[in-house]
């Protein structure tokens, strides 16, 4: 027997029509998550090599990416792809897949924005907090799978730190030590340094010559970078 099926109803189609994908009319209901049919809605595609158009299919298969639940069900994608011919006869690629670059990455396993969500959850609440979230949100990931999510995020654009603290961080604990460094207008953390020596916190504030301000400890090492790199900066020691 086929898997229970239950169609699209109200406005249960429409985050995942703007994909530029047609949704089929049935939804698959399995035991613990549900499965959505698609398939781009596009007459043919461009080669990735040449650029050159066609429409004439080579062969079919299925991707199966998982995306954003559905109310409270897990969800997967099961996306109808074609391979076309490259009618251009001076193309080294001979055939190549229509990928839906808005929704996936070439070989994903998740859609962009499963695995946005995913990562913005490890940003906030780390490794393993993330995933013991994220299992209780129909969103599963490993600790490892979280965290490097979160390491690829791109940086965001920040301006230039004018007023920074610096203390000392512990990469391993009693063994091994770096520099941690704080916009302090802005509260966050701005870069983590490999040690604590003066001459890469100075080489730190060589590279960021609008810095008017370091607090510090009473470190001589800070002391000594600071002065190095920041001559015309105030220092503000803690006590």
């Amino acid at each position: 027997m086929g898997c229970p099926t239950f169609p699209i109803v109200g406005g249960m189609d429409i985050p995942l029509a703007i994909l530029e994908c047609r949704v089929a009319r049935f939804v698959e209901r399995h035991e613990d998550h549900l499965v959505v049919p698609m398939r781009l809605d596009t007459a043919g595609g461009r080669c990735p090599e040449c650029g050159h158009a066609s429409r004439s299919v080579q062969s079919r298969y299925h991707r199966h990416p998982s995306d954003l639940p559905l109310s409270t069900s897990q969800t997967k994608l099961r996306i109808q792809v074609r391979r076309f011919y490259c009618l251009n006869p001076t193309c080294r690629r001979r055939t190549f897949a229509e990928t839906p670059t808005n929704l996936l990455a070439p070989r994903a396993r998740r859609t962009r924005r499963l695995g946005e969500a995913q990562a913005r959850v490890g940003l906030a609440c780390g490794g393993a907090g993330g995933a013991r979230l994220l299992a209780h949100l129909h969103m599963p990931a490993s600790r490892a799978t979280v965290l490097r999510l979160v390491a690829r995020m791109p940086m965001p654009d920040t301006p230039a730190p004018i007023r920074v603290g610096i203390d000392d961080w512990a990469i391993r604990k009693g063994s091994r030590y770096g520099t941690i460094v704080v916009d302090l207008d802005r509260h966050r953390v701005v870069d983590l340094l490999p040690d604590r020596t003066a001459p890469t916190v100075a080489g730190w504030l060589e590279r960021h010559s609008g810095v008017e301000l370091v607090a510090r400890d009473r470190s001589t090492e800070y002391a000594r970078g600071a002065s190095l790199g920041a001559p015309q900066a105030q220092q503000v020691a803690d006590r």
